[in-house]
């Protein structure tokens, strides 16, 4: 379908927006400059540097108060054990090691460059690119906040030991009354589990019935940037068998310290047929607001495979017993099943879908074999099970926000499963990954490249997250759905394809009958406006976007501000901004302000008709 719209190069459009109030009614009062801009960063995106004194023998680097920890890579390499001291924390209370703490650092210095030097910035750049944008657009120092947090630490202890919760409802109320309008928040990656786990927390601070008056005066919009709504395998890869990331250290070493963290729990993958109690509802229904939230699973679960991901996550040979499993029927009749290998004296091989994994039955599985089991035991029930506000190891609602935009990369070679076996050396190198199941453009592969069964999606992940778990957002979307297909890259909008008022059953994927070039790179928005009074929903397809990158996209950076910019014209006559031509991307900072002569307003004017 061809589109009668044309788009500017960015810096224009902010130029533009940014000379001074525009005429737009609503919560911010027709001035774009009353609007904040709130970072949640991911997991292990903000730096954490010493609060005490460490020596380190044997190396001429010691640690000082402030001194870099993550990420400082020369300490790393040539005080390794020193390092890990100040990174590690106890799996039991999470507190820090006895000879070394370290603390979040704060501000956007804090997310901009994790290692910040010559050859190590650009290595561990994140927010950077995306800070020096808003930067080269004009917009104030003041209103761009960061709030970065000690991503090691589990939910409620981020609120425990740091107040952090309590201090993020305070930038908020601060921003509004600094600037006069609400905020828009960027969330990316575990962020966005942050960010969720606040408005839960939210909910018991602040009277029912202005809980969501609270949110419209504070949240305008909520950008949810490589959510994993429903876990990541690669997370089970991590606590079994260690990953390093890239960091110059063994796999063994990356276990342990990955295992002191009660955050990495947070990012396990779990069933989406299955939630639990919160303490919301136990308030005020009479019930204990403490105690464990027992999972109640849809009968869905049952007569599926794989908790709605496309394969088991785990397949694990241990030795064949019975111990332990009486708790457990799942595992139990699994290891009946196999009574013929432990008759003939071979290891048993179990498989456990995301559900077994969220509610400890694997890790009961595996407990006599393996010592790190009880305390992950110990911090699934302590700090997630048992949390006080609520289970997070559960499917997401849309949250109550206006406008709320999720967007992640898709068609990327993703790791959904993995095959494990004993590997013959003590912890904690006891356990090998004989194999893994990948999802790459709706199909499932082993490593060796042979095809599996399975149940893949009409996509793949974003090389970090399944698509199962990035996609969950759809369901935020209601049964009329518009969807458009246009190409990342400058086109003149002959490409674009449109379906409007797509049916949407709850709980099924989307999958717009739209036709593929093999060598363009797609963005496919799906929108909705009329499902919920007054209330927005769009989920953005963006075709080859890595986990970690697509926060420095310039494609997602473009579709963000033109997606603002459309939010406070005032004569905007459709709900999102429309996809037609789009110009040169990339270049912002070098056009100049001299393009503001050169800009055919009419022209721009006419997406937002």
């Amino acid at each position: 379908m061809r589109a009668r719209t044309a788009a500017l190069p960015l810096l224009p459009v902010l130029l533009l927006l940014l000379q001074g109030p525009a005429a737009i009614g609503g919560d911010f009062g027709g001035d774009y400059s009353k609007l904040s801009g709130i970072i949640i960063p991911g997991y292990a995106s903000t730096q954490l540097r010493a609060w005490s004194v460490l020596d380190c023998p044997y190396s001429p680097l010691d640690f000082n108060p402030l001194d870099l920890v993550w990420l400082d890579t020369t300490k790393l390499l040539s005080a390794v054990n020193c390092w890990i001291k100040c990174m590690w924390l106890d799996p039991h209370n999470q507190t820090d090691h006895p000879e070394c703490k370290s603390r979040p650092d704060g501000g956007l210095s804090a997310i901009t460059e994790l290692d910040p030097g010559y050859i190590t910035g650009p290595l561990s750049s994140v927010w950077k690119e995306w800070i020096k944008w808003c930067i080269e657009f004009g917009i104030e120092a003041n209103a761009i906040i960061a709030v970065p947090y000690d991503w090691r630490l589990s939910p409620s202890m981020l609120e425990e030991r740091d107040l952090y919760f309590h201090k993020l409802k305070l930038t908020f109320e601060t921003a509004l009354k600094l600037h006069g309008g609400p905020s828009i928040v960027f969330a990316h990656s575990l962020g966005n589990q942050v960010f969720r786990y606040f408005l839960e927390w939210l909910k018991l601070e602040i009277a029912p019935k202005h809980y969501i008056q609270w949110l419209d005066q504070h949240i305008h919009a909520y950008f949810a940037v490589g959510s994993p709504l429903l876990g990541s395998a690669q997370t089970v890869k991590a606590t079994l068998s260690g990953d390093t990331y890239g960091l110059p250290i063994s796999e063994g070493t990356a276990r342990l310290l990955v295992n002191s963290f009660a955050s990495t729990l947070w990012m396990l993958p779990f069933s989406k047929y299955c939630r639990a109690d919160n303490a919301y509802s136990k308030h005020f229904s009479g019930r204990s607001r403490h105690g464990y939230h027992k999972y109640h699973c849809e009968d869905q679960e049952f007569r599926s495979n794989f908790s709605g991901f496309p394969t088991n996550i785990i397949n694990i040979e241990i030795p064949s017993t019975h111990a332990g499993f009486d708790a457990y029927p799942s595992v139990a009749e699994v290891a009946e099943a196999n009574l013929s290998n432990a008759e003939c004296g071979l290891p048993t091989q179990l498989s456990f879908s995301a559900r077994e994994i969220a509610d400890g039955t694997f890790f009961k599985a595996i407990e006599d074999y393996d010592p790190d089991s009880e305390r992950v035991l110990y911090q699934l029930q302590k700090s997630y099970h048992d949390d006080p506000i609520f289970n997070p190891l559960t499917p997401w609602d849309r949250p109550p926000i206006k406008n709320i935009f999720c967007i992640y990369g898709i068609d990327m070679k993703t790791e959904v499963g993995y095959y494990f076996a004993p590997s013959g050396k003590p912890y904690p190198d006891n356990w090998i990954i004989t194999d893994v199941i990948f999802e790459l453009e709706g199909s499932l592969f082993s490593r060796s490249g042979d095809l599996v069964d399975g149940n893949p999606g009409a996509a793949s992940g974003d090389e970090t997250v399944p698509y199962h778990s990035l996609s969950s957002c759809k369901n935020w979307l209601g049964s009329q759905v518009n969807i458009t297909r246009a190409p990342q890259s400058e086109h003149d909008g002959s490409d674009i394809q449109v379906e409007f008022n797509v049916e949407h059953h709850q709980g099924e994927d989307i999958v717009p009958n739209m036709t593929r070039s093999p060598r363009v790179k797609y963005i496919t928005y799906y929108e909705d406006s009329e499902s919920i009074t007054g209330k927005r929903t769009a989920v953005w397809e963006i075709d080859k976007a890595n986990h970690r990158n697509i926060v420095r996209s310039p494609v997602l950076m473009r579709e963000v501000w033109l997606q603002m910019w459309h939010d406070i014209h005032s004569d905007a006559q459709s709900n999102f901004v429309t996809k037609g031509m789009r110009t040169v991307i990339g270049i912002m900072g070098k056009l100049g302000v001299h393009w503001l002569s050169t800009v055919n307003i009419g022209i721009f004017l006419g997406m937002f008709t």
